[in-house]
C-alpha cells in the first residue's frame, strides 16, 4: 500500500520483514512494539482484549436490528468496519440523463465516515481495556465513540480550525499515513466538516463524553420528502428550501418568492416557527429574519431544539 501511494519510495518488497519493521520503529531492542501487534498481529486481542470495533444498526437504544463485532489487526478492523457501516446505511441509485453509469447516493458522505472510523482506530487509548470502538447507526443519526480524549491544549472549537497533528499513537498514525489511509497534518476534521457540507447535511457534532470522544452525524432532516411527512404544505416546503439554499429569509423575501401577501407570508412563517423548523432572529421592526432551527437528537433519542 505504501509503495502504491509513493509514501515509501525506498521500500524494497524483497527486504526482510524484520528490517522493514525496524525502519518503521515497530521493533525496538529486538522486541515488537504494541503498535506492531495492533497493526500487523494475527490476534491482537490476545494482548488487548477490547481492541475491537462494534457496529450496530438500531431503531432506538433498546431495539437492535443488526450487530457486528469486528476483531483482527487495525487494517482488518478498518476495512471490515467500513463494509459493516455501508451495510447499515441507506443508498439510492441515480442514472444521469446524459450517461449510463449508475451513481450511488449514500445517506452520509462515505469519505467523512471513513475518516471518522480511521480517527477512532488510530487515536484510541488502547490501554483502556473495558470498552470497544462503538458505531451506532440510527434512522436519523450515526454515532462514533472511542476512548481517546482530545490532546491537552486543544478544545472542541480549536479542533474545527487548522491545528497541529498531535498523535496519541504516533507509530500507528505513521503507518496508516504511509498506507494512504490518512494524512498526518491535523486536517481530518476539516475534511469531515467539508464532506458533510457538500453532502447537504447538518454540521457533525463533536463531544468529549463518557470518558472518551464522540462524533455525531445527522441526516438531512429538511429534505422535501421528510417535510411532506411532517405535514407541511408545498408553500411551506418551498420556504424551507429557500432558507436551506440562502441561509435565511425575511417576510418580504418570502412574499416576493411565493407571490403572496404579507398576511399570508406572516402566517406561513409563524406556522414554521411553531413546528420548530424555523427560528426567528432579530427584533420586531429591526430586520427580523428566519433561519433553520438547530435540531438534533441526543444518544437517548430525545429531541432538542
Amino acid at each position: 500500500m505504501a509503495a502504491k501511494t509513493d509514501r515509501l519510495r525506498a521500500a524494497d518488497e524483497k527486504e526482510g520483514i524484520e528490517s522493514i519493521l525496524k525502519k518503521l520503529k515497530l521493533i525496538v531492542d529486538g522486541k515488537l512494539t504494541n503498535a506492531a501487534i495492533m497493526l500487523f498481529g494475527k490476534e491482537p486481542q490476545k494482548y488487548f482484549t477490547n481492541a475491537k470495533v462494534r457496529v450496530g444498526r438500531l431503531k432506538n437504544e433498546t431495539t437492535i436490528v443488526n450487530d457486528r463485532l469486528i476483531e483482527g489487526n487495525l487494517f482488518t478492523q478498518a476495512l471490515e468496519a467500513e463494509e459493516a457501516i455501508k451495510n447499515c446505511i441507506d443508498v439510492k441509485y441515480e442514472i444521469p440523463g446524459d450517461g449510463f453509469v449508475r451513481k450511488n447516493i449514500w445517506d452520509y458522505p462515505l469519505d467523512a465516515l471513513r475518516e471518522t472510523l480511521y480517527n477512532a482506530l488510530i487515536h484510541r487509548d488502547y490501554f483502556k481495556y473495558n470498552v470497544q470502538v462503538q458505531i451506532k447507526i440510527f434512522d436519523d443519526r450515526t454515532w462514533f465513540f472511542n476512548t481517546g480524549k482530545l490532546p491537552e491544549g486543544i478544545d472542541l472549537e480549536q479542533l474545527k480550525q487548522p491545528h497541529p497533528s498531535i498523535a496519541r499513537n504516533p507509530l500507528i498514525v505513521h503507518v496508516f499515513y504511509l498506507a494512504g489511509f490518512i494524512e498526518e497534518y491535523g486536517s481530518g476534521i476539516g475534511r469531515i466538516l467539508e464532506a458533510a457540507e457538500l453532502h447537504g447535511l447538518p454540521e457533525p457534532e463533536f463531544k468529549e463524553e463518557f470518558g472518551g470522544f464522540s462524533v455525531y452525524f445527522y441526516k438531512d432532516i429538511y429534505s422535501e420528502e421528510k417535510l411532506e411527512k411532517l405535514g407541511l404544505s408545498q408553500r411551506q416546503i418551498k420556504a424551507v428550501m429557500y432558507v436551506k439554499e440562502n441561509g435565511k429569509i425575511t417576510n418580504k423575501e418570502l412574499q416576493n418568492y411565493l407571490s403572496i401577501t404579507k398576511k399570508t407570508s406572516s402566517r406561513e412563517l409563524a406556522a414554521l416557527v411553531k413546528k420548530g423548523i424555523l427560528e426567528q432572529k432579530g427584533i420586531a421592526g429591526r430586520g427580523v429574519f428566519y433561519i433553520l432551527a438547530s435540531f438534533k437528537q441526543d444518544i437517548n433519542g430525545t429531541n432538542e431544539t
